[in-house]
């Protein structure tokens, strides 16, 4: 099993372990909704050195990413932008984060389960095309520093200012004896900054935090924050049998310029078939991946994502249905074990996002 760097600083923390995408990785410290709670009013930080990253060099490095995402890229140094890569038929190989640091020097990131079969895709479709990929995947290291509290604290915290960085942009600034990327990103639904950079750094900004009262969080908050901020989980809410539009993220998608899995998309636009939506469920139960819902004797779909979440009294969950049932307020069951739970259809807004944009 691999291990990020900062390992044994989990160890030494007490956190609970897990396996997750190959990784040994901490689920919880202190339990998940005190986790979750600390990041939605203070100060959390996650340890995502397991992510994924691979850098795009080449003349037509900017060329290739259009080709192969959804999402539009421009040669904007300072940006950083979501998007999905999408296999032929518009099903989502994964999505991603990506960063021009020159325009023939592009940062992909890309999560830690899809590494392998990420890389392979993407190393397939720059054949034809003037660039290089590298996977610097086991090379860096990565924390997200995320809640209300976390701008106005972190430059006493990390020496880093941080206040000339909106929602979703970025730069690369020094620290000790190197340099970081600095980004206000987060997949919380709360403000903060992602920072990469070699692992003795990352060590560094972890001690920085702890010591500083940064509350440690696992994947466990990770997964809760992100589904009721309505952030999409690969192998959840996307996967290679889901694609953008069912999942809601037309956003990410650019019809008006070529990129592998636009035709199946425009296609699948004009008549889709299925829909995530929110569920809230009418008695108390927890609905979990993979529970089936029903419209009467018919199944009609499964569940992606469900928690009964710290902030919330009501059970609430996502759903992959078929579209004719999809309108809102319309009453379901959700197949629990034994048992058929009443559910109706609700939006999909559970939290606030509190961005700085």
């Amino acid at each position: 099993m691999k291990t990020t760097s900062l390992h044994e600083k989990h160890l030494g923390l007490h956190a609970k372990m897990i396996e997750y995408a190959g990784f040994h990785m901490p689920v919880s410290y202190t339990g998940i909704t005190e986790e979750h709670l600390a990041v939605r009013t203070g100060m959390g930080i996650f340890d995502v050195s397991h992510m994924g990253e691979f850098l795009i060099e080449g003349t037509e490095a900017l060329i290739f990413v259009n080709h192969l995402i959804t999402n539009t890229i421009t040669a904007d140094t300072t940006k950083v932008t979501y998007s999905l890569m999408c296999d032929d038929k518009g099903f989502v190989v994964d999505d991603l984060l990506v960063y021009v640091i020159k325009e023939n020097q592009i940062l992909l990131v890309v999560n830690a389960g899809n590494i392998d079969k990420d890389f392979a895709w993407v190393t397939e479709q720059a054949k034809s095309f003037n660039i290089t990929a590298r996977n610097l995947s086991l090379d860096y290291g990565q924390v997200a520093i995320q809640g209300p509290l976390v701008a106005q604290n972190i430059q006493n915290m990390l020496g880093i200012d941080g206040s000339d960085l909106s929602f979703m942009t970025y730069k690369v600034v020094p620290y000790l004896d190197g340099y970081v990327i600095f980004s206000r990103t987060g997949y919380t639904g709360e403000d903060g900054f992602e920072i990469y950079g070699k692992p003795e750094l990352i060590n560094d900004v972890w001690d920085k935090a702890i010591a500083y009262g940064v509350v440690p969080c696992g994947l466990g908050a990770r997964d809760t924050l992100r589904f009721e901020a309505n952030l999409p989980l690969y192998g959840h809410e996307i996967s290679d049998n889901i694609n953008p539009v069912e999942a809601g993220l037309n956003f990410a998608l650019k019809l008006d310029k070529p990129f592998i899995g636009r035709d199946a998309l425009i296609s699948y636009k004009e008549a889709p078939k299925r829909k995530i939506v929110g569920l809230e469920l009418l008695e108390r139960n927890i609905p979990r991946h993979g529970y089936k819902v029903f419209k009467g004797e018919q199944e009609i779909g499964v569940i992606t994502t469900g928690y009964l979440l710290p902030t919330l009294e009501t059970p609430i969950a996502n759903a992959l249905i078929d579209i004719e049932h999809s309108a809102m307020g319309n009453e379901l069951f959700v197949q629990i074990r034994n048992n058929s739970v009443p559910a109706r259809i609700r939006n999909r807004k559970f939290y606030t996002k509190k961005y700085n944009k």
